[in-house]
Order: C-alpha cells, then structure tokens, then sequence
C-alpha cells in the first residue's frame, strides 16, 4: 500500500508527458510570412503627376528619388540658360561628353533625363522642384516612348500637354523646343508602336504657338531611306549611339541657335 502514491504520481507526470508531446511545435516564422507581399501598384495616369513607384516595396523608387533631389539642386542654383528634360534617351546625353560640350556648351546646359520616365513622373519632378526658382532661357522636351506600351495616343499627347503648361506656368520666359517622340523598333515587328507615337507627335504638333512652344520632329534624321533602323544609330532600335547622338546634335542646332538668343 505505500507504493501506491508514488504509482499514482508516476501515472500523472506519464500522462503530462504524452499531452506535451501530442502538442505540435510552433512553425518557424520565416522573412516570407513576416513580410506581407505587396499589393499590385494601381495604373497611373499619363497626365497626373505620379512618382515612379518600385514595385517590390510599393514606394517611390530610390534611384528616381536620388536624381531628382540631385535636380532640384541644381535648379536651385539658376545657372544652366539650356535645359534638356526627358526620360533615357535624355539621359544618355551623360555618356556623349564631347558632343554635349561641343553642341551646347555655351550654353551652360543642365540634362534632367531619367531612365525609364513617363510623362507622369517628368510631370511630378517639375511639380515638385525641379522648375523652382529656375528660369533657362530654352527647354529641350522629347517624352512618351515609355507609355507607348500601355497608354493610348491621347493620353499619351495629355501628358506632354500637361507638361508643357506646367513649364510655362513655372517658368513663363522659358522657350520650349517640343521634339517629337523618336521612332522606335523595327518597321515591321513594331509597326503598331509606331504607328501609335505618330499619333501622338500628331497631337502635340498643335502645341506649337511660334512664341513659347516651338514644335520640331527629327525622327526621318534617324531613319533610313525606307523608313528602317540601324544598330549604328540605335543599337538596341530605341536608344541612341554616339552617331546617333550627333545626328541629334546637329538637327536641333539650328532652332536652338534662335531661341538663346
């Protein structure tokens, strides 16, 4: 009889046992369920002033951000009389150093392209510092190949509206050189794209007033006879090489000539 409270506590700390080990083990907590994905960005309107958004973390991308902060520096600062403001094609003016000084560099010019840019995101930079303070005697617009993949012709034409009235409302004494969006692609597999931005430089033709808004399409410069593209002027058919650079140079020289004056 005395064994039996030490059976009956063994039964207990047996029975104890087995519930703890019937019961699962927390799951591990990984990155992945810590982290909750990140919902699909919302479209955003050609003619809507919009950051570019990263779409793994769902907020303004970084690298847009950086430039444009670095933008708004210089246009604190009021010394380029020549602005150039568009997406990569722009942009790559930064890599043509002796074309670019040769072309314009009496003119003091600033180059505020960004890679990738829509007319929205030109949009938000000059609504958001970029035109503050700043007044250059001659602004060198060319956007809009980037929406060509998702926006219609009008909306496309709306942004480049928007943009110019926002130049003119910033910065009224500036003249604006509008250039039409450059051809893109191959004739024949991107006849729909083309066939879309030639509507477009239709539509912001009709900006041009002979007064602030001067209107000039150089596309043919880089187009051969029968209407193709080379690699030698556009290697990847969209952004140009140093020849390429030239001819953009040298077509655009004459109009600028007298809107610096």
């Amino acid at each position: 009889m005395k064994t039996a409270p030490k059976i009956l506590a063994l039964a207990a700390l047996c029975g104890a046992t087995q519930i703890f080990a019937q019961t699962p083990p927390a799951a591990p907590v990984t990155a992945a369920a810590a982290s909750a994905p990140v919902p699909p960005l919302p479209p955003q309107a050609p003619d809507v002033a919009a950051p570019k958004m990263d779409p793994k973390t769902g907020e303004p991308q970084a690298g847009f951000i950086g430039a444009h902060a670095k933008f708004v520096g210089i246009a604190k600062e009021n010394m380029a009389k020549l602005l150039f403001l568009g997406d990569s094609i722009t942009a790559g003016w930064g890599g043509q150093k002796a074309i670019w000084d040769a072309a314009f560099g009496q003119y003091s010019p600033a180059n505020f392209g960004i890679g990738g840019d829509r007319t929205q995101h030109v949009l938000w930079r000059i609504t958001n510092g970029e035109l503050e303070g700043f007044t250059p005697k001659a602004l060198v617009l060319m956007i809009g190949t980037n929406n060509s993949g998702s926006d219609s012709p009008e909306g496309i034409a709306a942004g480049v509206t928007k943009i110019v009235e926002t130049i003119q409302k910033k910065s009224p004494a500036t003249k604006i050189l509008l250039l039409a969006v450059f051809p893109r692609g191959d004739k024949t597999a991107q006849a729909a794209t083309r066939e879309k931005l030639n509507t477009v430089n239709g539509h912001i033709a009709k900006l041009d007033d002979g007064k602030r808004v001067f209107f000039l399409d150089i596309g043919a410069k880089f187009l051969e006879p029968d209407g193709t593209l080379t690699r030698e002027v556009m290697p990847d058919l969209l952004h140009l090489s140093p020849k390429g650079y030239q001819i953009w140079a040298d077509a655009i020289a004459p109009s600028l000539a007298k809107l610096m004056q």
